[in-house]
């Protein structure tokens, strides 16, 4: 089949409606059934969101980025490279590469979709990096299939094509745009924010229920008594006063008290629930309880091989088919280095260090840049290989045995 005609598959349609944020953004973010309105502002002030985002945001932000060359040895730091700098130090003049990195991940998910305005010179080679607002985007195709983004700022729309925005989407259906985790899960996060709701309610209602104040004859103004009791009892700030109830008035509770209405155990799911959706372990959001010593460090590792590998590896895929050449790419890639998260305790170090020097397939200098050392020169036998000298090969491992007997013969 023809390019031509697979491009035609690809065509537009009547508008961009392939977009999350055209005709389906107020199918995903809006209300739930839980009545709370979740979008990406009302889901960051949920503890449990926040805190998930920041560790994803901040890990992946913090982790070394390198861009490198391959070499017959392997591979090599591609420090002349200009995308190494950009990537490493300064995608712009206005920020560092964490902010950005870090930027862009929040965005990633939140909105399920992360942008980033390419700047080029006139030979093509990138100069520069600028995060664009998600919420902003429409993603669609021309009616020769090549995708364009549709930027809208000011009330102005502005059209950039595919090799002038870094696009890392997320999970999605299509593989053109990624779907909010936020926006899958809102119902979940709903949930949360109207737990959290009734629990502040709870506490300015001076953690006490809701009641009836009963007479046993007429009131004549029964606004004016319930304002009168509000304004004395009502709110955290009145608790424990002692009340004064006259002309044989009593107060009968009427409300359900958290205990019973298991608010401590729904608000601990829901956390757990939040976790889940992006896959952070409870620990490390301030849930200890399934948590020890035997298994945090356990639960750390499964973090960076099942969290942050996926998350990593679309980074260096994307980058990668966006930022450079078709002949860079055959000689060009960028890698995070996850090995400093992946590390064990000091003593665990060290042994599997002495083990890899002791049988010759790690140097001193390969060690010492894995714990970020300064290396010992060339002339000093850093870069030596060394093995144990009472280690042959399996098939000489009789000849001296034989030698001697033929010479004692």
């Amino acid at each position: 089949m023809k390019i031509s005609v697979l491009k035609k598959l690809f065509q537009s349609r009547d508008g961009p409606k392939n977009s999350l944020w055209g005709n389906a953004f107020s199918f995903f973010f809006g209300p739930t059934t839980s009545g709370k309105t979740v979008n990406e502002k009302t889901a960051m002030q949920t503890t449990a969101v926040y805190a998930c985002v920041r560790i994803l945001a901040e890990t992946i932000a913090s982790l070394p980025l390198h861009t490198y060359i391959h070499t017959d040895r392997g591979k090599e730091k591609a420090i002349e490279h200009s995308l190494y700098y950009l990537l490493h130090d300064e995608p712009n003049s206005e920020m560092t590469s964490f902010v950005f990195r870090e930027t862009l991940m929040g965005h990633l998910l939140l909105w399920g979709n992360a942008y980033a305005q390419i700047i080029r010179d006139g030979r093509g080679k990138v100069v520069a990096l600028y995060p664009l607002m998600p919420d902003r985007i429409i993603v669609d195709r021309d009616n020769k299939g090549e995708i364009y983004y549709l930027y809208n700022k000011d009330g102005r729309s502005y059209t950039l094509r595919n090799y002038e925005v870094l696009h890392i989407p997320g999970l999605g259906f299509d593989g053109l745009i990624g779907y909010s985790p936020i926006a899958m899960a809102k119902n979940a996060i709903g949930m949360a924010i109207a737990t959290e709701e009734y629990g502040a309610k709870f506490f300015a209602n001076g953690a006490n229920p809701g009641g009836v104040l009963e007479h046993p004859g007429i009131v004549k103004d029964p606004a004016r008594v319930r304002d009168s009791w509000n304004s004395v009892y009502q709110g955290s700030n009145n608790a424990h006063r002692i009340a004064v109830l006259e002309e044989g008035m009593k107060f009968n509770s009427i409300g359900i008290p958290p205990e019973q209405a298991q608010f401590l155990q729904t608000r601990k799911f829901q956390i757990n629930e939040i976790a889940r959706i992006f896959r952070i372990p409870p620990h490390m959001i301030g849930d200890l309880e399934k948590s020890s010593f035997s298994n945090i460090e356990q639960q750390s590792l499964e973090f960076v091989k099942y969290t942050l590998d996926p998350w990593v590896v679309r980074w260096e895929q994307t980058i990668k088919r966006a930022l450079f050449s078709e002949n860079e790419k055959k000689k060009y890639f960028v890698k995070f280095n996850v090995e400093g998260l992946l590390r064990g305790d000091y003593q665990s170090r060290m042994t599997g260090y002495s083990i890899a020097r002791q049988n010759g397939w790690m140097s001193a200098n390969d060690i010492r840049r894995l714990e970020d050392m300064n290396l010992i020169p060339e002339e000093l036998g850093g870069d030596r290989y060394l093995t144990n000298g009472n280690m042959v090969d399996i098939a000489k491992a009789g000849n001296w045995a034989n030698k001697n007997k033929q010479g004692g013969e």
